[in-house]
């Protein structure tokens, strides 16, 4: 029978303190940083719906997410308001950050937007946070149609980049958490075993270690593994593959995100050396980190070992992205991106190369910046592991 870890407890092991609440003033200054942003890009404000900006700005997170409109109005100079449907008011007033903010509620069978848009600058052109509800944006649209709006990737992509001291401790844990799941997960059998029993393995040991959810756990073996974001499948594991471990998700409200490539039995000279290469390809990547420096340089260092080596077009994707409250975010490290990093700006490190129908090879690690380089949140090996 395939091999599955013990139970996961309810909760993270009895040793790791919990990490320090956000306060009201925590939020207060995320609100204000937020709304003097806006305005220093020329907008008039921000509008912001249930989603992860939501819940970075106040700590509200709606139990459901329904057709009834739910925004956050920052305006400069302004105190932030809440517009909320009245039966979702007392969880509002819960929020971590509610003592931050207005909070305006409406019945239903009211008009919404009549709230909503006295708030607003009836010619203003906001940022809208990107998973608005297009009825909302265009109800909006209808109650101040001289208004306009852009999404805040766009217009304020920084906006959660830089980590303070409590978030990096956060992703600190949760990197622990998945080098934990790691170090577990090579204990089991690879061999004779399908993809989703790994993978459900994987997604077990993250909660064993204190994650709240379990984002993604991507098993690639063989010739699976040339697809990056491969969704395991029945495929059985054999002897003599290379498999490619892609998994993470949110511990403490902020994300994992690591990647690293095992063999099954002894590789080959050539799958040894490919994996060589992405891991002095990764290594490159790490050691372009320091304040200052364009995120495009640590994707053009990674990228030119690989590219030097013969391999350039078999690393199909960017060399990172930004990690936080979603494990995936502003900044990125690819060609062309020339924001400056900035000491608590968090993201992965992340080159592979991919042979269409043999084999690929991923190795990644979350770093964040520091005032003089980089630190890795990642501590396991970076070396083939052998797994039976």
């Amino acid at each position: 029978m395939p091999h599955t870890p013990e139970p996961a407890p309810e909760s993270a092991p009895e040793s790791e303190s919990a990490p320090t609440p956000f306060t009201a003033d925590d939020y207060r200054a995320r609100m204000a940083r937020a709304a003097q942003s806006a305005a220093d890009a020329g907008l008039a404000g921000v509008l912001v719906a249930p989603g992860p900006d939501l819940v970075y700005l106040t700590g509200y997170q709606p139990t459901a997410i329904t057709e009834r409109l739910t925004v956050l109005v920052l305006t400069a100079g302004q105190d932030p308001v809440l517009v909320v449907p009245t039966l979702e008011a007392p969880d509002a007033r819960h929020a971590a950050g509610a003592a931050a903010l207005t909070l305006r509620d409406w019945t239903d069978g009211k008009d919404p937007y009549a709230v909503t848009a006295p708030l607003l600058d009836k010619q203003g052109r906001f940022g809208v946070s990107d998973n608005a509800w297009a009825m909302h944006l265009l109800g909006l649209q209808q109650a101040l149609p001289s208004t306009s709006y852009v999404s805040l990737t766009e217009a304020l992509p920084m906006l959660r980049a830089v980590k303070d001291e409590h978030e990096l401790a956060r992703i600190a844990a949760a990197g622990a958490a998945a080098d934990q799941a790691y170090g577990e997960i090579l204990k089991v059998r690879f061999a004779g075993r399908k993809e989703t029993d790994v993978a459900a393995d994987l997604a077990a040991l993250l909660m064993r270690f204190g994650h709240s959810q379990v984002d993604f756990t991507v098993v690639g073996s063989g010739p699976n593994g040339a697809n990056p974001h491969h969704e395991a499948g029945d495929r059985t594991i054999e002897r003599g593959d290379m498999v490619v471990l892609d998994f993470g998700g949110l511990k403490h409200g902020y994300g994992s995100d690591t990647t690293r490539t095992v063999h099954v039995g002894e590789p080959t000279a050539e799958e040894q050396r490919v994996h060589d290469l992405v891991r002095t390809a990764q290594q490159a990547g790490f050691e372009a980190v320091r304040p200052g420096v364009a995120c495009q340089e640590v994707d053009r260092a990674a990228r030119a070992v690989i590219a030097d080596a013969g391999y350039g077009e078999y690393f199909i994707h960017r060399t990172g992205h930004g990690i936080g409250v979603t494990t995936h975010e502003p900044p990125y490290m690819i060609e062309g991106e020339e924001q400056p990093l900035v000491p608590g700006m968090c993201f992965s490190i992340e080159p592979g190369v991919y042979l269409p129908g043999r084999f690929g090879v991923r190795i990644e690690d979350i770093v964040t910046v520091t005032e003089d380089g980089g630190r890795r949140f990642n501590a396991t090996p970076h070396e083939m592991a052998i797994v039976e």
